[in-house]
């Protein structure tokens, strides 16, 4: 009972201002289609990989026929590019008649059959990023399309709009969306933009009408998109930790294990710190096509439940020494005197050598606890160390990649 009176007070601070639809009480996990497929509307001689109806369920049923959806990946995401060119008469949406012949609600009925959720892209601006018709003018409109076609979750990017009146432009589609009769998971792109002309965003308000929220570029398929987002990250990292909680998220965006430009190692260490940093977990890969090794990444229980840990407590940088750098993450649970658990990842940014051990004072880091600490390895939970605050730990990384240690406090 202690625990949970705990564990309210933490929530709570974070519920004053965060949109209160009820949803994304831990970050949302599932699929989203971009950076792997991008705007691929080639069906006729790419049926398989195009932006169409097709794509969207065979990634539904591996969801569910691998054990994604069990683990609680439960978004299928629509990105750019599903729609025709040009509204109909009545201003509506059009999904492209050839590609989604049974339209978004056909889809999201079939999603919804599987038990899983169904998520769709439009834009603030005039256009979406890829050139189909915006969201501009259409608000109520193309929220009550949403809404109609079962949709559980809108990303709403930022091309064609000025950042100068994103302010005023995402509260008005957010509160739009809110009014119809469907909880529909709102993520937005308004601090990207923002930054990107040099406007500060203003948190406290984009978390009353975002779930979730990009902060930095597009990731892309390669180590240094990684390195790069983990850098803006580390640099903006005390606004980012206050603005994250239950309900609202910074997502540094796509999960790229299984595709071609991240070895093992980089795409473990890059699946760690999004765990640590609360991320959204939206996989950009081709589920039909994945190696064991990343399959078996993306669904290790001990990195989901670090994603998913009930306290919403975002993680952060405490350490960097040279290209050794040392992340934490406050977990549950708390011990009898209120001190937090946490996950420590440790991150290898050589790109030459050989595996480092990295010896780690636990009190140097915060792990404060007047107890000692029971702590293993993510990959291996098995083996159980006793550390106490004053013990230095010694946790072995390989290069261009990290490891995660969990330190829980220590029973007799």
């Amino acid at each position: 009972m202690a625990y949970i009176s705990v564990l309210i007070a933490l929530v709570l601070p974070f519920s004053v201002f965060a949109l209160d639809n009820g949803l994304a009480l831990t970050p949302p996990m599932g699929w989203l289609s971009w950076e792997r497929f991008t705007c691929n509307t080639d069906c006729k001689n790419d049926p398989a990989n195009c932006i169409s109806e097709r794509l969207y369920k065979d990634m539904a049923d591996r969801l569910v026929s691998d054990g994604y959806k069990d683990l609680g990946y439960e978004y299928i995401n629509i990105d750019d590019c599903w729609m025709e060119k040009e509204r109909d008469k009545d201003g509506k949406l059009i999904p492209d008649r050839e590609r989604f012949p049974n339209g978004i609600k056909g889809l999201a009925d079939y999603i919804h059959s599987k038990g899983l959720k169904l998520g769709i892209y439009q834009d603030i601006g005039s256009k979406t990023c890829a050139g189909f018709p915006g969201s501009y003018g259409h608000y109520d409109v193309d929220a009550a399309s949403f809404a109609e076609w079962e949709v559980d979750m809108l990303k709403v990017d930022g091309c064609y709009a000025d950042p100068k009146q994103m302010d005023d432009l995402y509260p008005v589609f957010s509160t739009a969306v809110n009014k119809t009769s469907r909880d529909i998971l709102f993520s937005c792109e308004w601090p990207l933009y923002q930054h990107g002309a040099g406007i500060k965003p203003n948190y406290e308000q984009i978390a009353k009408y975002c779930n979730i929220w990009r902060n930095f570029d597009d990731v892309v398929d390669s180590w240094q998109s990684i390195l790069g987002i983990v850098d803006y990250y580390s640099q903006y990292q005390d606004d980012f930790v206050a603005a994250a909680g239950p309900g609202h998220w910074n997502d540094p965006d796509m999960i790229l294990a299984g595709n071609f430009g991240l070895s093992f190692d980089e795409a473990k260490a890059q699946f760690m710190l999004w765990s640590v940093l609360a991320s959204p977990l939206l996989m950009s890969n081709d589920l039909r096509n994945i190696r064991k090794e990343f399959s078996d990444l993306l669904k290790n229980k001990e990195m989901i439940a670090v994603n998913q840990d009930p306290l919403g407590k975002m993680g952060k940088r405490i350490q960097k020494n040279g290209n050794i750098e040392v992340w934490t993450r406050p977990i549950s649970p708390l011990n009898d005197s209120g001190k937090f658990s946490y996950a420590v990842v440790v991150l290898n940014r050589n790109q030459l050598g050989g595996p480092q051990t990295v010896s780690i004072t636990l009190n140097s880091i915060g792990l404060d606890s007047t107890n000692c600490y029971s702590t293993y390895d993510v990959l291996n939970p098995s083996i159980k160390t006793k550390y106490c605050p004053q013990d230095t730990m010694k946790i072995l990384v390989n290069p261009s990649s990290a490891t995660m240690v969990i330190a829980k406090h220590y029973k007799n």
